[in-house]
């Protein structure tokens, strides 16, 4: 175990082997179903009593039907999930009304494996845009899938739901609520068409605290402005993916809401949960050597900070210059000129690492040889001053290479 250093004074720990079956009550299973090829391609998430559930969704118009199977659910149960049933390979996307009838038959075979009500189990599908479910693959192996059910079974989830990435990505962490450990787990995918506005990406949040859904939704979504939402790799939105949230409830303290005490330490925990999902899917974009973080300070309001920091670590040519280690800092006033956010080209600061690159809009005289040492490595740090307020936002990204373009280029072959 460490200990996150901004959270310190609220007692949080983030934990070094991860699972999402950590909180009390909670199991997980993986397997091929032979929607793929080899590789695990169903995966199963379960709570043993009811939980709190949450989630948000893609902005993309082409929202794929599991998802609107999982928000029906969700509202019919009153904001309760007991199980989340999940599939790589396959998109079920643009599928139309037989889309939908194949995400509810999902849903329908696992209730009935769980012997739970259909309500309570949510689905969601990521991989090929456009073609139909091998459904009859897929409950066939819902059986199997929820008889191998285990709080050992997070490595096997974890493998079950990604498609082009290259690691597995959890993250935990613990904090005290009225004397009691509460546990925040996630597990999450993504890689490419990874972009802000809550898409091209699957997460998948659990704890043990007690809490209602109402306080559950709003915490979620102002998690995700801060932390899912932030991440982009290649400008493209996905048409199927969500991040949702079960709690368990079976940590024994009092209800949590934004009044309670310890709301302060639960909610730091489950921001620093997000965030490190994210940030985890920001570094294994496709094809991606570096992860890239854009720190704008100094705007005039929140929402300002945000838009700059995405736009800069979504241009591409910024992307390629951290592939390449140029410190060519006039990418990124380029970038941050066309965000959207009043700026004024004479006070904007920039550094690369601590190295200081523009000062009032201007280059620092000899500073690129030096900066270049910024740039050599896995993690690239830059941070922007407006000098325009106290406003202050983050945003993640990775570098653009040859790879992406190999990548994606042979998606569906």
């Amino acid at each position: 175990m460490s200990t996150i250093t901004d959270s310190d004074q609220l007692g949080v720990e983030a934990i070094a082997a991860p699972m999402i079956t950590s909180p009390r009550g909670f199991a997980a299973a993986g397997l091929h179903a032979g929607i793929k090829r080899k590789r695990k391609d169903l995966g199963l998430l379960y709570c043993h009593v009811p939980a709190a559930a949450a989630a948000v969704y893609t902005t993309n118009a082409f929202q794929a039907p599991p998802l609107g199977v999982t928000r029906e659910g969700l509202a019919a149960s009153n904001g309760r999930m007991q199980a989340l049933l999940v599939n790589s390979g396959n998109a079920n996307a643009c599928t139309g009304e037989q889309g939908w009838e194949d995400a509810r038959e999902m849903r329908r075979a696992c209730a009935q494996a769980l012997g739970i009500s259909e309500t309570l189990v949510g689905v969601t599908s990521t991989g090929v845009i456009g073609e139909r479910l091998p459904l009859e693959r897929i409950v066939d192996a819902v059986p199997p899938l929820t008889a191998s059910l285990s709080p050992q079974g997070d490595q096997d989830f974890g493998a079950a739901i990604l498609t082009t990435d290259t690691f597995t990505k959890a993250a935990e962490a613990r904090v005290k609520v009225d004397g009691q450990e509460v546990r925040i787990a996630g597990a999450a995918k993504g890689s490419g068409m990874v972009h802000p506005n809550m898409a091209t990406m699957l997460a998948f949040i659990t704890t043990d605290a007690v809490i209602e859904p109402p306080v559950l939704q709003r915490l979620l979504k102002a998690t995700t402005d801060e932390s899912f939402n932030m991440i982009t790799v290649d400008g493209d939105s996905s048409t199927n993916d969500m991040v949702t949230v079960m709690a368990s409830g079976l940590a024994g303290h009092d209800t949590l809401d934004e009044g309670h005490p310890d709301w302060g330490a639960f909610q730091s925990a489950f921001t620093d949960v997000s965030r490190r999902l994210a940030q985890m899917i920001a570094r294994d974009g496709e094809g991606a050597t570096k992860l890239v973080e854009v720190t704008v300070q100094g705007a005039e309001t929140l929402e300002g900070a945000r838009q700059a920091a995405k736009t800069v670590v979504g241009s591409s040519l910024v992307k390629t210059a951290v592939y390449g280690e140029d410190p060519n800092w006039g990418r990124l006033l380029c970038a941050l000129g066309y965000c959207g956010t009043y700026v004024d080209p004479e006070r904007v600061d920039l550094w690369v690492g601590e190295h200081q690159l523009v000062q009032r809009g201007m280059a620092v005289p000899n500073a690129e040889e030096a900066a270049k040492e910024a740039l050599v490595g896995d993690m690239v740090h830059f941070l922007l001053d407006l000098h325009q307020g106290t406003a202050a936002a983050t945003a993640w990204g990775c570098d653009l290479t040859y790879d992406y373009v190999r990548i994606n280029a042979s998606y569906r072959t």
